[in-house]
């Protein structure tokens, strides 16, 4: 009985995931799932994006947490639009809370938007949301056994951003048994490793979002 109740859960969300990439398309809106645990660098990368980007592209974001609008609040300050999400204590956004935000945003002229789902390994990897793109997101600071630990996160991730590079040499981070690990997990994962601090690789995450969305027709 258990096993039924989570696959028609999953199934339910699905259905809602479907209405959500149909109103994108509709829109023509690009849309990015950012997960990665606490504390990886989610809102931070999402800042250095917004700086990179604004002048080529119009963004909005969706904020996703448990409590708080912190992250929110952050990312309106560098003057586009933000809605923030509370889960209430759920692990991970569904397409039903993506779905309750769009009314918030104003998407004449959006050509990217961004979600940043709750801090977690494992949940926000199970629940599509209507998105183009899975973009999962971890730091040298977490160790470089995830890929294994947590394969599905990586599994259905296009990109793995490895974060917090100029902490490398002040940690144990063996970064070529991470990368063999999860293109062992992920044959077909971008893996770009960078620093939001110093800005080491940010170019090619960029470089990437930009002829991922253009492929899209953004």
């Amino acid at each position: 009985m258990e096993i039924k109740l989570v696959k028609d859960i999953l199934a339910a969300n699905e259905v809602i995931a479907a209405q959500n990439k149909a109103f994108f398309t509709e829109h023509g809106v690009y849309v990015v799932n950012l997960m990665g645990s606490p504390g990886a660098g989610k809102t931070t990368l999402l800042e250095r994006t917004i700086e990179g980007l604004k002048v080529r592209r119009k963004m909005a974001v969706i904020e996703g947490d448990i409590a708080t609008s912190r992250d929110a609040e952050r990312i309106a300050a560098h003057a586009i639009q933000a809605v923030q999400i509370n889960t209430g204590g759920e692990c991970h956004l569904d397409g039903n809370m993506v779905r309750g935000g769009l009314g918030e945003l104003d998407f004449d002229g959006i050509e990217l938007l961004v979600v940043e789902n709750v801090g977690n390994l494992v949940c926000p990897a199970e629940f599509n949301i209507g998105e183009d793109v899975k973009v999962m997101i971890c730091s040298v600071t977490e160790g470089d056994d995830k890929p294994l630990k947590y394969p599905l996160m990586f599994q259905v991730s296009s990109v793995l951003l490895l974060n917090k590079l100029d902490l490398l040499p002040h940690v144990e981070f063996d970064l070529e048994r991470f990368r063999a690990d999860a293109l062992k997990v992920n044959p077909h994962l971008e893996v770009i490793p960078l620093s939001c601090k110093t800005g080491e690789g940010l170019d090619t995450w960029l470089r990437w979002l930009e002829e991922s969305s253009a492929t899209e027709g953004v």
